[in-house]
């Protein structure tokens, strides 16, 4: 492939953008608005999420995080890799190749947090084994909502039962909270943090204008590939549905 093929390419490729965060910090309200957004910009994107987004994801989503399983933190952390191997392979990068715009409801970012982090297997273990089972896909913009854990924990108790890794103490979610951050510290042109604890509708604010900077970079002056009529939506998980603890 020569350079001039290769440039236009990428500008034929979807784009991908993830929503990070721990729980209780407004995940399922953002991640609509991002959808809505886009489509406003005349982008259709195909919404998902993880561990899922597959019909093998999405069972081995429920091995993760039922209650009455137990498993080693490197098992948690293999069972939720083998699902993002086949959401990268059989939806997130096919979509993109054809030019579809993919919103994920967490991603990598949330492994290296929870098992990173929390699970103490640390930043290094994660990665070496994504990069051993072929898992290097980027986002191309990574928004992290933070708030402080026991405000967001306070938000999450009053949404029901809790599952296997809503039900994790205090320090391992301080332990999660501290690796996303160190996360988006290196990686500052990637992942945004978005301070959660404000008002919804200011935080909505914050990520439409992180969204406006980089449709601005990504499209300029030039139509979005993949236009759907308005307030069409496909999506790979029912949008509805993606309000789910993913890890």
């Amino acid at each position: 492939m020569t350079t001039a093929t290769a440039a236009e390419a990428n500008l034929m490729r979807g784009r991908f953008i993830t929503l990070e965060g721990l729980e209780g910090v407004g995940k399922t309200s953002n991640l609509e608005t991002i959808v809505s957004h886009l489509q406003d910009h005349g982008i259709d994107p195909l919404v998902t999420r993880e561990p899922g987004g597959t019909e093998i994801g999405e069972a081995l989503r429920k091995v993760v995080l039922g209650s009455g399983h137990q498993m080693s933190a490197m098992t948690e952390l293999m069972v939720i890799a083998a699902a993002r191997l086949e959401h990268v392979n059989t939806v997130i990068e096919p979509a993109l190749a054809a030019g579809r715009w993919v919103v994920s409801d967490r991603y990598l970012d949330a492994s290296l947090a929870y098992q990173g982090g929390g699970r103490e297997l640390g930043a290094e273990q994660v990665l070496s084994l994504h990069q051993y089972i072929g898992v290097t896909l980027q986002p191309d913009l990574t928004l992290l909502l933070d708030m402080s854990v026991e405000a967001g924990l306070e938000r999450m108790h009053t949404r029901g039962e809790p599952d296997r890794i809503e039900q994790e103490s205090l320090a391992f979610f301080e332990r999660a909270r501290a690796a996303y951050l160190a996360q988006a510290q290196a990686e500052p042109l990637r992942m945004t943090v978005i301070n959660a604890a404000y008002p919804l509708i200011a935080v909505q604010v914050a990520v439409k204008d992180r969204l406006d900077d980089g449709l601005q970079e990504w499209l300029g002056d030039r139509p979005a590939i993949g236009v759907a009529p308005m307030g069409s939506i496909e999506s790979n998980v029912e949008l509805g549905e993606c309000h789910g603890r993913s890890t």
